[in-house]
């Protein structure tokens, strides 16, 4: 049984209103820290709130708890990024499909960091994808389908050293059993070519990032 949930960080210019549609489907909503500021005085509020909220300010915080939202603190020192948090979270309440919004766009450090999260254990059996600027951007481990419309451009990173055995059919530039390794660009600008493309590969992790907007 598929449960969305929608994760909500504070990476600089997220615009909340841009995503009405996946907070109405959502049936739990996780802010990390910051991310609580932007559901404030909002149709839907969060249904946690997680984080050491050194980014938060306290009478943010303290309407939060005044309208019923579970607040989750954590210290300030500590081993996983509020996000990370918030994602565990997500999982912990059964979580399948997992929306990230105000993930990238902030520091570098974070953003990449951010990117690195879908790799992690807990998440790998689920779908989930970051939104940002009009970009869905997920990991494939075995096999993935993108759909969208002519002309949207796809680029397909490796996340591990070696992307071996990867087979793409839909896409401009097509991959017949071939391999993509860290370091060269090669698999940067592809385009999708109709309404949807899959992508297979034997071994390794690709980024896939896929532009909405065309």
């Amino acid at each position: 049984m598929t449960k969305i949930a929608v994760v909500i960080a504070d990476a600089p210019g997220l615009v909340i209103t841009d995503y009405q549609e996946q907070l109405a489907t959502a049936e739990l909503v996780v802010t990390a820290d910051g991310g609580a500021r932007h559901l404030l005085g909002g149709k839907r509020l969060p249904d946690l709130a997680v984080g050491d909220f050194d980014s938060l300010e306290p009478h943010f915080l303290a309407e939060l708890e005044q309208d019923g939202v579970a607040v989750e603190r954590h210290p300030v020192h500590k081993d996983e990024t509020d996000l990370e948090l918030a994602l565990l979270r997500a999982v912990e309440h059964g979580a399948t499909t997992i929306i990230v919004l105000g993930a990238l766009g902030g520091r570098p450090d974070q953003h990449l960091a951010n990117l690195q999260l879908l790799l992690h254990p807990a998440l790998r059996p689920l779908d989930v994808r970051l939104l940002h600027a009009g970009w869905e951007i997920f990991v494939v481990y075995d096999q993935a389908t993108i759909m969208g419309q002519p002309g949207d451009i796809v680029s397909l990173l490796p996340m591990t050293p070696v992307v071996d055995g990867i087979v793409t059919e839909g896409l401009y530039y097509p991959l017949h059993d071939e391999a993509l390794a860290l370091g060269p660009a090669r698999g940067v600008s592809n385009v999708l070519q109709g309404t949807s493309a899959t992508i297979h590969l034997r071994s390794g992790v690709l980024l896939a990032m896929h532009n909405l907007q065309g």
